[in-house]
């Protein structure tokens, strides 16, 4: 791509491709029939315009679902949250109710993008935490450590969420989503020991 995507111009211009994409989800309740003629259409913007931003509409999808994921975080847990049990049980609860929304929402045609939204869903869990975790004093835990605890988490969450949100018939989200808080939890004591004797303050 031949454009910043830290630019203020091109954040809004991004943007109007996905509104113009959120809109027409709306109206064909679908992911595989809409293309980029559509999403140009809708958003009045031309497919030259497009193609600078996105290589095709795959890689448009990525932006899309990367900033759905990010705004579903962001809403329930702000950039000054800091990783603590309580805020970690939020994230979970939110990761729980946005898979489950995904399989909902997702139509036969659009299965064949399904992988791609599971890795952008977990990338951005993982990037979420490895980011929180970066910000806590490390003392006495090497960074390789913390960006492994980082990597397990991520995937022990991830996996267990989208697992249920397939199958959710199979047991209550109750109980699969305490199983994943006593499993987490017990395994981060010692880091929330550490990090409770060690912070100097906030939530």
């Amino acid at each position: 791509m031949s454009v910043n995507p830290e630019d203020p111009r091109v954040k809004r211009t991004r943007q109007l491709f996905v509104q113009a994409f959120n809109d027409l989800v709306g109206k064909k309740r679908n992911v595989y029939s809409i293309s980029v003629h559509d999403i140009t259409n809708q958003a009045a913007v031309n497919r030259t315009t497009f193609y600078a931003h996105f290589q095709d509409k795959y890689d448009f999808l990525e932006y899309w679902m990367t900033e759905k994921f990010q705004m579903a975080i962001r809403d329930r847990l702000p950039e000054e949250t800091r990783c603590n049990a309580n805020n970690l049980r939020t994230l979970i609860q939110t990761l729980f109710d946005f898979l489950l929304r995904f399989q909902q929402c997702s139509t036969p045609g659009d299965k064949q993008f399904e992988a791609m939204f599971e890795k952008v869903m977990h990338q951005e869990l993982h990037r979420f935490l490895l980011q929180r975790i970066n910000e806590m004093d490390k003392q006495g835990f090497s960074q390789e450590k913390w960006e492994a605890m980082a990597l397990v988490i991520s995937w022990g969450i991830f996996g267990s969420a989208l697992q249920w949100s397939r199958y959710p018939q199979d047991r209550s989200v109750e109980t699969m989503f305490e199983g994943v808080i006593e499993v987490i939890s017990a395994n981060l004591t010692p880091v929330w020991e550490f990090y409770n004797k060690n912070s100097r303050g906030g939530t």
